[in-house]
């Protein structure tokens, strides 16, 4: 009947409507589980930019966004079925989880379905280098990350320092990154220690430290929660008094509360919201609509994310995974709340900025958002 009719229509000459298109998402992330902190926010600022675009019309004006929500429950297997799952449904994009990892277990559904596929926060730049060419992230990379705070705990002054980091997991090998570039600018790494995801016990690491003379003047690590707390915590209580810098997975209301062991604590982030900012915009939305002023960067990470796929649907022109995937891969200087994002040129890990902040009387304080010297960023190492 459908043929008919517009056959019908076409025999006498009417004019045909176009047919509205939609950009099906696969949201495949961890709303329960060890990612959930990260995940979940982060969805929240997915649903304010989409429900701006589809408010507006949709993507140029006629592109609504649709989801498909699975939650993958910060499981490597459970997210493989999950993109199974989405791709057999037809959806143009994927949305993965903020790890490197879990991401990584579905390498073979996104390459093998020529789906594009972004992780929500992971930042480890060997996601895209082992996922291939539809694998994508959606954040400053580890290496990138560790050149910002390498350069400037050089620019401190410290000369000397100690890295804290865990085999476990792609994001916790971060202070390999720090080393590389902190010994390339003279600095001199008086020891490093691993731990394991979710240790409890920091005190024979805090004990070794301790027991150095001088002690460290820097110690870096990417311990995330609930890791980190135990950390500094062990580490103050040992006597350690050396400036810490953490990585963007402290970048939480935990960090925050812990007082004065935190105090002074340095970390790299995707944002701060200086005075008349995007993200200070964002912020305001994000309020608005939640009634509470956002507690992380993770939200406007997410607003950023589905900016990055409108661009792309803009660009190509159309929803087909393919063409999406090409236009991805050469975005530029795309406006999301924390920065301008590009992909043109890279291998699919983004040039965005990168922000320092200090933990101040419990609250942010920027420190600096400095651009890396290019030549200090390490090549991805496969741990």
């Amino acid at each position: 009947m459908k043929h008919l009719l517009i056959s019908t229509a076409m025999a006498a000459g009417l004019a045909l409507p176009a047919a509205a298109e939609t950009l099906t998402v696969g949201v495949a992330t961890a709303q329960t589980g060890a990612l959930a902190p990260f995940d979940a926010p982060v969805m929240e600022g997915v649903m304010i930019a989409v429900d701006e675009i589809n408010d507006a019309g949709g993507i140029g004006g006629d592109t609504k966004i649709e989801l498909i929500q699975k939650d993958v429950r910060s499981d490597a297997a459970q997210t493989s079925i999950a993109v199974q799952e989405l791709a057999d449904q037809g959806v143009s994009a994927l949305i993965l989880p903020c790890d490197a990892d879990p991401s990584l277990a579905a390498i073979g559904i996104v390459s093998s379905a020529q789906i594009p596929a972004i992780s929500t926060c992971a930042s480890s730049p060997t996601l895209p280098e082992i996922g291939g060419e539809y694998m994508f992230a959606n954040f400053p990379g580890d290496n990138v990350q560790a050149t910002v705070s390498a350069s400037w705990a050089w620019d401190q002054g410290h000369r000397t320092g100690y890295i804290i980091y865990s085999p476990d997991t792609q994001y916790t090998t971060m202070p390999l990154y720090f080393a590389d570039v902190f010994e390339e600018l003279g600095g001199e790494m008086l020891g490093r220690d691993t731990h394991t995801i979710g240790q409890q016990d920091f005190s024979a690491i805090a004990t070794r430290i301790a027991a150095l003379d001088p002690q460290p003047d820097v110690i870096m690590t990417s311990a995330y929660e609930p890791d980190f707390p135990s950390l500094i915590k062990a580490l103050r209580a040992a006597g350690v008094e050396s400036q810490i810098i953490g990585s963007d997975g402290i970048d939480s209301p935990t960090t925050f509360s812990l007082g004065e062991v935190a105090e002074g604590l340095v970390f790299t982030t995707a944002g701060h919201p200086t005075e008349g900012s995007e993200l200070e915009a964002f912020n305001e939305k994000y309020e608005a609509r939640y009634n509470k002023p956002p507690e992380t960067v993770f939200n406007a990470v997410g607003y950023d994310l589905i900016k990055v796929l409108e661009a792309a649907v803009e660009a190509a022109g159309s929803t087909d995974p393919q063409e999406l995937r090409d236009a991805l891969a050469n975005l530029e200087n795309v406006q999301g709340a924390t920065s301008l994002i590009t992909y043109k040129g890279t291998n699919g890990m983004p040039v965005r900025e990168v922000s320092l902040v200090r933990v101040k009387d419990g609250k942010r304080e920027l420190v600096a958002q400095p651009t890396p010297d290019p030549d200090l960023i390490p090549a991805p190492r496969m741990q």
